[in-house]
């Protein structure tokens, strides 16, 4: 992954917090959690504007937790989204869920080099692919995944992709440094 971009945008301070920051969190976390410390570095620095917070993070958890797709699925489409675009913050975040659903490390590293072994796991990277390069999900790869998904995961999955698309060019932009970074 790439050299990570200096800070733009900083976590918001703990001092900084008041209800509505908490408030835009209540999406992803419990209100115990939603505080500078336990947010990590992308929810801290997001809540700096606390009505987009809100906003995204609704479809987010959306995408996390209620979408049609298997974890599995959800986690290949999206590890393969973020390598595409060089971001390493959701790489690493996502590397433990990506096992908790079952990926070994030899396909975690597939993903990366478009070597996954399994004929579904294949056609997620392929239209993770084609919609970073065509913005579309061409005729063929569209009836492949067909005889994997009905029409509501086939939304999904485009959904998943866009969605974590748009996260990491926002960490990307924004300099959001990994909490598991060394250093």
């Amino acid at each position: 992954m790439s050299t990570q971009r200096p800070p733009r945008l900083t976590p918001l301070p703990d001092e900084e917090w008041d209800d509505r920051t908490r408030a835009a969190l209540t999406a992803l976390l419990p209100p115990e959690r939603a505080n500078a410390r336990h947010a990590g570095n992308i929810l801290a620095t997001m809540v700096r504007h606390p009505d987009l917070t809100r906003a995204y993070l609704r479809f987010n958890a959306y995408l996390l937790i209620d979408s049609t797709l298997s974890v599995r699925v959800r986690e290949i489409a999206l590890l393969r989204v973020v390598h595409r675009r060089d971001c390493g913050y959701l790489w690493s975040h996502h590397i433990a869920i990506a096992r908790r659903a079952g990926l070994s490390t030899a396909e975690i590293d597939a993903i990366r080099y478009d070597a996954m072994a399994d004929d579904l796991d294949r056609v997620v990277v392929r239209t993770v692919d084609e919609l970073d390069e065509h913005s579309t999900i061409l005729d063929a790869t569209w009836a492949e995944l067909g005889r994997h998904f009905d029409d509501r995961q086939r939304m999904d999955l485009v959904f998943t992709v866009g969605g974590y698309s748009l996260l990491a060019m926002a960490v990307d932009t924004f300099g959001i440094e990994d909490e598991h970074r060394d250093g």
